[in-house]
């Protein structure tokens, strides 16, 4: 097609000077593992300061504890107090939904809150026991030993597999590996949640009607199989109970969210059902006509419990694969609760600090007599609402739970079960986003897919089958997406030099003999091949339509390469392969901003030289006005020639 040679206007795109290799991988790991440079603020200091800061920054306290205030005290005392409440009932519901003594629910409400004190970065989580690790907790571990058979080595290796969360949790945060968090999408946790809190909901009816026997499975169909084939040994007595109790904690619910000043009331509706529940119980002997009650709790603060992590068990592979798996879901849950709370208050929480806190405190947790702790979102909500400005409302909410285990606990006698499953079902039902999953379904379709594959696989299979079904199919869609990167017909906006999509901006309009393609991800080998085919077909099509429409033929293809962050080898052999194959059909190949990577690439593998440095461009426009010269240049000498032809015959 000739050369750009006489095309005065061209500005060439330079190649940047190269990298020393291990500067350059320095760069790239720097950015992996510390894309907020932490290292930032020892610059430059002194060795007293460099350690100073750096005990900051692995303890915060020490750096806000100096400049906390009285006033900053008495939010906290308010809002530790009012979550306590909240704690407490929630603590005893969610430790007999994972099995275990409903005492340990308590202890995991004292000793974890009081190291994320000191140790965590959000100003307003609240920590504590979450329902989806307890229920995780009961179906992966009941498999491997029946709670009710063996209740001490059900306990032992609950506290084992909460001690590997730990190591686990801390090991991201110290390795700098919290982005592997990122790969459970907001799709994900969505369905994941509904799912869990759909099958919870069924679990309690175990509880609302007076059940002595339930299915350890998690399924919807072995838990109403449950239900259902054992009619002749519901209790009334217990039912409608279980029912007022729900309706009242729902109505506090309804009347919470419809003033926000009314927060109180649906903190305190918990405590306030089990109290009442107590009371009734107590005053009727209700538990001498079939309703089912706590039992004697013990007195006092956390026993040792290092001695009972299981080590040397033949379930300890259980232990570690429970232990990853509700490490994973209470680091996606506490992290993404603290960074939602800390945007309503314009501040900043550092995900590898938070990893580094949540580990530490089950670590210490474990050995401690307590389970898998994080940032459940309705003590944290809670703790928002009455008005919390520090970490110390969590240190106020733990001391108030001491407070509980040294004189309280005998008054949890003649709590009934019941009590706790309504507790339960009014939490999760506010887990279940169905407005969310409808935003998906508006949006993304294929996130609201990936929702409900979560969904139905925990409903239908398993807690653990709908986690791999999340996770599988949320892979599978980042495997499409840069395996099958977009490319696109870039057409002219009229009356300026813009170029942008054909298919976005129906005025763009396309140019005689110019082909303009966008390819709109990095290029490498999982979709170097299918992007030669699809550029060439591009190609077919546009000859096939100029042809139809007896336009001008094809001359020049122009590649935007803009949004083409890196390359790799295979990509290279693309392009030189794209290159011969457009020159073997008579046209010429054009490259548009090629990025720094590519360049350095293109001069490194030589390409530069085979496809002329002179069809290279700064940027579209610039292609296409050296094109648009070449074809006029073209045309006029094919003119001359034709005159010539003319006279020559005359």
């Amino acid at each position: 097609m000739g050369s750009t040679g006489e095309y005065e206007s061209q500005r060439r795109v330079p190649v940047p000077p190269s990298k020393p290799f291990l500067k350059s991988l320095q760069a790239r790991l720097k950015e992996t593992f510390f894309p907020d440079d932490p290292f930032r603020q020892f610059k430059n200091q002194p060795t007293s300061s460099k350690f100073l800061l750096g005990l900051q920054y692995f303890v915060p306290i020490i750096e806000w504890a100096p400049h906390y205030t009285f006033d900053f005290f008495k939010a906290d005392l308010i809002a530790g107090i009012t979550v306590a409440s909240l704690a407490v009932p929630q603590g005893i519901s969610y430790a007999s939904l994972a099995s275990i003594p409903p005492i340990i629910g308590l202890y995991s409400s004292f000793v974890p809150p009081l190291l994320y004190a000191m140790l965590g970065s959000s100003r307003d989580l609240a920590v504590g026991t979450v329902v989806v690790a307890s229920l995780l907790i009961s179906s992966m571990l009941g498999k491997e030993v029946s709670p009710t058979e063996n209740p001490k080595q059900c306990v032992q290796l609950v506290f084992t597999a909460t001690f590997f969360a730990g190591v686990f949790q801390a090991s991201l945060g110290i390795l700098r590996l919290g982005f592997i968090v990122d790969f459970l999408s907001h799709a994900t946790i969505v369905g994941f949640m509904g799912g869990a809190a759909t099958i919870v909901c069924f679990q309690q009816l175990k509880g609302i009607l007076g059940l002595i026997h339930f299915t350890h499975e998690t399924d919807l169909v072995s838990v109403m199989r449950s239900v259902f084939s054992q009619i002749h040994q519901w209790r009334w007595e217990s039912a409608v109970l279980g029912c007022c109790f729900l309706f009242f904690l729902l109505l506090t619910r309804y009347f919470s969210k419809r003033k926000a000043a009314f927060f109180w009331i649906n903190a305190m509706a918990p405590l306030t059902t089990v109290i009442l529940g107590s009371l009734l119980v107590y005053l009727t002997h209700a538990e001498k006509h079939g309703v089912q009650v706590i039992g004697h709790l013990k007195k006092g603060l956390n026993p040792p419990s290092a001695s009972d992590l299981a080590f040397g068990s033949s379930h300890l592979m259980a232990a570690i694969k429970t232990g990853i798996v509700i490490g994973i879901i209470g680091l996606a849950e506490g992290i993404a609760v603290g960074r939602t709370f800390a945007m309503f208050k314009n501040y900043h929480i550092d995900g590898n600090k938070e990893m580094i806190a949540f580990g530490m405190m089950n670590i210490a947790g474990s050995c401690t007599s307590c389970y898998l702790t994080a940032g459940p979102f309705s003590r944290t909500a809670v703790k928002f609402n009455a008005g919390s400005r520090s970490a110390v409302s969590n240190i106020v909410m733990a001391t108030a739970v001491m407070f509980t285990l040294l004189f309280l606990t005998p008054l949890f006698h003649y709590t009934p079960l019941v009590v706790l499953s309504s507790i339960i079902i009014a939490a999760m039902l506010g887990l279940l986003d169905y407005e969310a999953a409808i935003h998906l379904w508006k949006i993304e379709k294929f996130d609201f897919f990936i929702c409900l594959g979560a969904y139905l696989g925990v409903v239908l299979g398993s807690v653990e089958i709908g986690l791999i079904i999340a996770i599988t199919v949320s892979l599978l869609r980042i495997i499409l997406f840069v395996a099958r990167p977009r490319t696109m017909v870039l057409g002219n906006i009229p009356n300026s030099g813009i170029y942008r999509s054909m298919d976005q901006y129906q005025i763009a309009n396309s140019v005689p003999g110019i082909l303009i393609l966008q390819i709109d991800a990095p290029v490498f080998f999982a979709n170097a091949s299918y992007l030669r085919e699809r550029i060439s077909r591009w190609i077919y099509e546009e000859e096939d339509r100029l042809k139809s429409a007896g336009e001008a033929s094809l001359h020049y293809v122009i590649l935007d390469l803009s949004a083409v962050g890196s390359i790799d080898t295979s990509g290279i052999s693309m392009l030189e392969e794209l290159m011969k194959n457009v020159h073997r059909k008579g046209l010429q190949l054009l490259l548009a901003n090629p990025q720094s990577e590519m360049m350095k690439k293109l001069d490194k593998s030589k390409l530069i030289d085979k496809i002329g440095q002179g069809w290279i461009f700064l940027t579209v426009e610039e292609a296409v006005s050296a094109c648009n010269f070449m074809l006029h240049t073209c045309k006029a000498i094919h003119v001359a020639v034709d005159q010539n032809a003319e006279e020559n015959k005359v």
